[in-house]
């Protein structure tokens, strides 16, 4: 009889804790996410081009021939009356935010649908690091995109005052975060990018449209006190009155309450979706969804 085969000895893989990086090795995890994001924005010009019509129509066009018919009484920030344009600037700030959050989230089901995204949260990183990375990644694009949007309308005779567009900066990171992580649920949600669409019409109009974006509250108060009450659950609200009282140097600390809460709400949403072990996806895969 032949001697049994002896069993072949297996190298022992040991895993790679997260626990065992450093700082230089979640600093240099940041910054290929966002290099990785402003790379691919780069590449794709008409999203640039695309980010800044939207706002400039409405800034142009719209507010042309709204400036007579919706005329703004002095509120809060401002302590004069001011020009339709320089009311709905901080509205069309948001816009870009708005737009540039579910624009992250649409990349998000895209590298969901060609792999990348699996590739992404296998890494021996924290997943709540990776998603907060991809936030910071999305958040600097958008308020790139503000900026550059702020000075087409400088030269157009829209300005703030000098130190607002300083002021402004952490009104615009924290209302792109809130926004980022709005569209971080709502894109592990949708399991198939043909869906997504439909799903973002349904978010991003009723959210912009039902705020002080284009018109104050008061006015809708009067107008519909069911549509103003629709306002004031609208976190996006309180992402266009954060801006406004930003760029006069000023803090709405009821709007920065709403803003930071919910941020942390859909971000904390956002990680145990995301997390294989019990979130969204898990289930999606395992009973075959099409959401």
């Amino acid at each position: 009889m032949s001697a049994p085969a002896m069993p072949e000895k297996v190298a022992a893989v040991t895993p790679v804790k997260s626990g065992a990086f450093g700082l230089r090795h979640y600093l240099i995890c940041l910054k290929g996410i966002i290099v990785r994001e402003c790379l691919r924005f780069l590449h794709q010009r008409e999203r640039f081009i695309s980010s800044l019509v939207r706002p400039l129509v409405w800034l142009f066009i719209f507010a042309a021939g709204f400036r007579q018919v919706l005329g703004v009484s002095i509120i809060p920030p401002y302590k004069t009356y001011v020009l339709y344009e320089v009311y709905i600037t901080p509205g069309l700030c948001g816009m870009i935010l708005l737009f540039s959050g579910m624009q992250s989230s649409l990349s998000m089901v895209y590298d969901r649908e060609m792999g990348n995204m699996r590739i992404l949260l296998v890494s021996p990183f924290p997943r709540w690091y990776l998603l907060l990375s991809k936030m910071l990644a999305g958040v600097s694009v958008s308020i790139a995109q503000v900026y550059a949007f702020l000075i087409v309308a400088w030269f157009w005779g829209v300005k703030a005052p000098p130190l607002g567009y300083l002021f402004v900066l952490p009104a615009l990171f924290l209302s792109g975060m809130m926004l980022c992580a709005l569209g971080m649920l709502l894109s592990s949600m949708i399991k198939q990018l043909e869906n997504f669409a439909g799903i973002m019409n349904f978010v991003i109009f009723p959210g912009y449209f039902a705020s002080p974006a284009l018109y104050p509250l008061w006015r809708i108060q009067e107008a519909s006190p069911l549509l103003y009450k629709l306002c004031l659950a609208n976190p996006f609200t309180y992402a266009v009155e954060l801006i406004r009282f930003a760029f006069y140097g000023q803090i709405d600390w009821v709007s920065l309450g709403v803003v930071t809460g919910c941020t942390l709400l859909f971000l904390g949403g956002a990680i145990i979706a995301y997390d294989p072990s019990r979130g969204l996806i898990t289930r999606k895969q395992g009973t075959g969804g099409n959401g």
